[in-house]
């Protein structure tokens, strides 16, 4: 078996490594994932820290089989090493600001273009300023792949609450600049949002749902059931 062109951004999938062949026919994965083959689908996922991006994206890839990219892990990755890029990268996730759209949009065109032909994939956290969405816009326009926008929405009193929980096991110092990460959502994320609207993309969702019933609202807007 080939390896997968994901593999490089840590996504990996062999059907005998997870089911036995037969098993594999039969799961209602694989059928699923064979209904939407010849429907090449883009799924972008934004929203207000701590509204469920990740969770939503995640229990998304796991009901369709698709590959999940994700602009947060990508950075905290760079973060990690020390050079004098990891470190600014660093500097800047702590204070709980956001990325430069163009180092944002190289992740993004990077990633993109490793998608194989008639591959579906779920991107997760590329498009938080203006510039970025414009740009996944055109590029979904120019190779012809059909493309949703999940808007998942929650007040910002839930966002306090719920990163107020998370701080406490997740690790990351952005998590205790909540009202910093608001200001910078508001700049210049909430515009970067319109953009998809006119475009005919964003599809609105209820993030104050519990999560499986989010994930269900999902999967009906985006006629995946």
């Amino acid at each position: 078996m080939h390896k997968s062109h994901f593999e490089s951004i840590n996504f990996k999938f062999s059907a005998q490594k997870i089911f036995p062949f037969e098993n594999l026919l039969r799961s209602s994965l694989f059928s699923r994932t064979l209904r939407y083959v010849s429907d090449t689908n883009t799924i972008f996922f934004v929203g207000k820290p701590g509204c469920g991006k990740g969770t939503q994206a995640k229990l998304l890839s796991e009901y369709t089989g698709w590959p999940v990219i994700s602009a947060g892990h990508q950075f905290r990755n760079i973060a990690e090493q020390d050079t004098p890029v990891g470190r600014k990268v660093k500097g800047e996730i702590d204070a709980g600001m956001l990325a430069p759209h163009w180092f944002a949009m190289y992740l993004y065109q990077k990633s993109l273009f490793k998608i194989p032909e008639g591959t579906n994939a779920i991107f997760d956290g590329f498009n938080r300023k203006v510039a970025e969405s414009e740009l996944i816009v055109d590029s979904m326009l120019w190779l012809g792949r059909t493309f949703s926008v999940v808007h998942i929405m929650v007040p910002d009193e839930i966002v306090r609450a719920r990163l107020d929980v998370r701080k406490e096991t997740s690790g990351r110092a952005d998590d205790e600049r909540v009202t910093e990460r608001l200001r910078e959502y508001y700049t210049y994320t909430e515009p970067a949002i319109e953009v998809f609207r006119t475009a005919g993309a964003l599809v609105d969702v209820d993030g104050t749902l519990a999560p499986e019933e989010i994930a269900k609202v999902i999967r009906e807007k985006l006629k995946l059931t």
